[in-house]
């Protein structure tokens, strides 16, 4: 098992040292870059008589003028030893105090919501699936159908609209007037997660969704297969039965897509986030790409890429220890 992990975590470091060069590529092929945005915004409504020595000394001023493979080697050595992002063109300052909190309330909001996904995709349908063609199950159906039917934004829309016509109250943002610019305290932690409840109950309707439909589908198939029969037939009770073998293995495509779901959660983020009033990285990821501040645009998508990939990382571990046939390929190959 030591040398399994070790063998994901050298493939680890190696996908983000490939990611980050992709990310880097992606940072450079919008046309233009931030000194031609600049000086558009600059010079608008008037002409200037040397545009070209203008753009010449701002590209040299922001460093843009540096071959792109010294640039990329500048950022990188920068992340790796001081955790340092670059500079925000836009912003003028550190990309690290650009993000600030914002990637910890994402982080938050993220995680959060893939934890309720699971609390209630697992059960949901392992109940859908032993009580098959029942009343339960039909409703579930009808449930993830909706969820995957209906975007994120319209559930946030109709929360928004219910809590402050018929509660006369608001569930946007993730913290009160009060504790907006206050320090961290305990009392600003229990309010962040009082106005986690609605986002994650947003974000994570459709995953839920998509989940129970994969657990059960799943489950559906482990139950019909010979072993199961084999071991009811020797007399396991039925309840230890169902969580011993069918149930674990049914949630190997759970665990085995935790990274998508990552994904899957953030791409529908900033819609809603535009809803309710949050602060997150996604609205900056679109502003950014928008004034061509690439340090900012590759940053956020470099962490989110290895937050994917990290989480990739643990479900390899976790499948391996869920699922005893990759425990038997692990021998086997030693």
């Amino acid at each position: 098992m030591v040398r399994f992990i070790f063998q994901r975590l050298i493939g680890l470091i190696v996908t983000l040292l490939f990611v980050s060069i992709i990310v880097f590529t992606i940072m450079q092929l919008p046309p233009g870059d931030y000194a031609e945005r600049y000086l558009f915004r600059k010079f608008s409504g008037s002409v200037s008589s040397n545009i070209a020595a203008d753009l010449s000394n701002v590209r040299r001023q922001l460093g843009l003028d540096r071959p792109a493979h010294e640039r990329y080697l500048k950022w990188i050595v920068g992340i790796v030893t001081r955790f340092d992002f670059g500079t925000s063109f836009a912003y003028g300052t550190s990309v690290n105090n650009v993000i600030g909190d914002r990637i910890w309330l994402t982080v938050v909001i993220l995680y959060s919501t893939l934890i309720l996904t699971y609390l209630l995709a697992i059960p949901l349908a392992i109940c859908a699936a032993v009580r098959r063609h029942s009343i339960t199950d039909y409703s579930l159906t009808v449930f993830s159908y909706l969820g995957l039917a209906l975007p994120n934004f319209l559930l946030a829309l109709i929360l928004l609209y219910v809590s402050v016509t018929v509660f006369e109250t608001n569930v946007g943002g993730l913290f009160s007037p009060r504790f907006g610019d206050a320090p961290w305290s305990i009392g600003k932690v229990l309010d962040l997660l009082k106005h986690l409840i609605v986002p994650t109950m947003v974000l994570s309707w459709s995953a839920t969704a998509f989940q129970l439909q994969t657990v059960r589908a799943t489950l559906l198939d482990e139950l019909r297969k010979p072993s199961v029969e084999a071991a009811r037939a020797r007399g396991v009770p039925e309840r230890w039965l169902l969580l011993k073998y069918p149930a674990r293995l049914a949630i190997n495509p759970v665990v085995a897509t935790m990274g998508f779901d990552v994904n899957r959660i953030f791409s529908g983020l900033p819609i809603v986030a535009l809803v309710l009033s949050l602060p997150e990285l996604g609205e900056l990821l679109l502003n950014s790409y928008l004034d061509l501040d690439m340090n900012v645009a590759g940053t956020i998508l470099l962490m989110l890429t290895f937050m994917i990939v990290a989480m990739n990382f643990l479900s390899d571990i976790m499948q391996a220890y869920l699922d005893p046939r990759i425990k038997l390929a692990m021998d086997k190959r030693r």
